[in-house]
């Protein structure tokens, strides 16, 4: 059995420089973001891997992760138990305007990267100045051997949902020509493709479906969410709404009975220390900030696995 993970970390940035006066504005956003909170947050991520692997039997062979500011935050947190220096990394600094970036971790004993690269987008803005633009999160590109196989991965946090929901056409515009590049891929090269992240959309709205299938109305990718989020599965919260933006999309290969590795099951991962601490919202995730009120939990997203059969070897 092999794991597949992706995870939105909540704002993990390094420690804040001490303010020179107590209303100057954080770097990272945060309040009182400093070297204590910090080390305790990746030692939590950490410990959700480990939890995952006690609860499942193994880590995770690849885990996207979102919401990590630059490349030496992921140094540190691979360096922790359990991955103790035995995962590689892919990452790429983004031109966010919150210097928020996506990442892909890996264990170097089963994955061999053989290609990544970032893929940026610009959108116009109002003033028409083509000297003025505006950036979003990059999507992570990484084409990866495994298990004698090639595989795909796309690692994306598309942009969030706002008032009135302005960045619905950035969105649409990221997810069509990510599309693309995966219909491009299965036509092309006929290998395995990946697509994780948090999509700032449930499995069920038109986007996320309308990835699933080429021109011709032909279904090339299979969501598992999808189901999951039907029957009330929720990766995160806001107010009352359960939502499930966090989700892992696989192409049909990865169904078929002659791959060495075959989808078997889309899960939430939710064990009680990584849920709130409130007994009314016990359901929901052990952030680490409420607003500007630390709490000192993991994320405010659970983390969502999918669980590949290696036929050659179960």
């Amino acid at each position: 059995m092999e794991l597949f993970a992706f995870y939105n970390v909540e704002n993990l940035f390094l420690p804040d420089p001490t303010p020179v006066h107590r209303l100057d504005p954080s770097r990272s956003g945060l309040k009182n973001w400093d070297e204590r909170k910090y080390h305790d947050k990746i030692l939590k991520i950490g410990h959700v891997f480990q939890l995952m692997k006690e609860e499942t039997g193994v880590l995770p062979c690849m885990i996207g992760l979102s919401e990590v500011s630059g490349r030496q935050v992921l140094e540190d947190l691979i360096k922790t138990e359990p991955f103790n220096s035995k995962y590689g990394i892919v990452h790429y600094n983004s031109m966010d305007e919150r210097k928020v970036d996506v990442a892909l971790l890996y264990d170097l004993s089963k994955v061999e990267v053989l290609d990544s690269e970032p893929i940026t987008f610009f959108f116009e803005i109002e003033d028409k100045n083509p000297e003025n633009y505006d950036t979003t999160r990059d999507v992570l590109f990484a084409k990866v051997k495994f298990k004698e196989e090639i595989i795909n991965v796309f690692v994306t946090h598309l942009p969030s949902k706002r008032k009135r929901d302005i960045n619905q056409p950035k969105r649409n515009f990221i997810l069509k020509e990510t599309r693309e590049k995966i219909l491009n891929i299965i036509k092309k090269d006929d290998e395995k493709v990946i697509l994780c992240g948090d999509f700032n959309e449930n499995p069920d709205e038109e986007n996320l479906l309308n990835v699933l299938y080429d021109d011709q109305q032909n279904k090339v990718l299979e969501n598992p969410f999808l189901e999951l989020y039907s029957t009330g599965n929720y990766s995160s919260f806001h107010y009352k709404s359960g939502m499930l933006f966090d989700q892992i999309i696989l192409s049909k290969s990865f169904f078929e009975e002659d791959s060495v590795l075959v989808f078997e099951d889309a899960k939430i991962f939710k064990p009680e220390k990584i849920r709130s601490r409130s007994k009314m919202y016990n359901d929901r995730p052990f952030r680490t900030y409420a607003g500007t009120r630390y709490l000192g939990g993991y994320s405010d997203h659970f983390p969502v696995f999918a669980v590949l059969k290696n036929r050659k070897t179960n």
